[in-house]
């Protein structure tokens, strides 16, 4: 489904490249991330958290990955608590260190970060997603990364 993934998707490849991205933070954070890969249904591809117990602002680091592109959206706890990263910094939440570490691995494996409070703007591109998500206000986040 177009919504779901784009033309031209390569599961197998978005997979390797998040298996990377798992195995970076793990040795970034000396510890074993938690990983979602049973997403279904959904424009997100998986998840990845760094445990709260190895990051330095005590709350855990979300790491968010798209089927569309690479984009990629870091938060802290987990999407929707704070509305950036630099609110979770601000409010001590997320360790600027931290946000370094991770944004330098997704940097590294070609992912392009996207900043949460971009997500939240009304969605106004092509095809049917209202459609998919009757009665919620469709918004970017919905488009790239949640369960249609």
């Amino acid at each position: 489904m177009f919504l779901e993934r784009p033309r031209g998707y390569d599961h197998a490849a978005t997979r390797a490249l998040f298996e990377r991205l798992v195995a970076r933070l793990d040795a970034d954070f000396g510890t074993r991330c938690e990983a979602d890969r049973g997403v279904q249904d959904a424009s997100l591809h998986a998840t990845v958290a760094v445990p709260a117990e190895a990051a330095a602002g005590g709350e855990r680091i979300t790491v968010s990955v798209s089927n569309c592109g690479s984009m990629a959206v870091v938060a802290a706890e987990r999407p929707g608590v704070y509305d950036d990263t630099g609110e979770a910094v601000e409010a001590g939440a997320l360790d600027a260190a931290d946000l370094r570490k991770v944004e330098r691995a997704l940097a590294e494996l070609g992912y392009v970060p996207v900043p949460e409070s971009l997500l939240t703007r009304p969605y106004d591109g092509p095809g049917p997603l209202a459609a998919y998500r009757p009665g919620d206000r469709a918004n970017w986040w919905i488009r790239y990364f949640d369960h249609l």
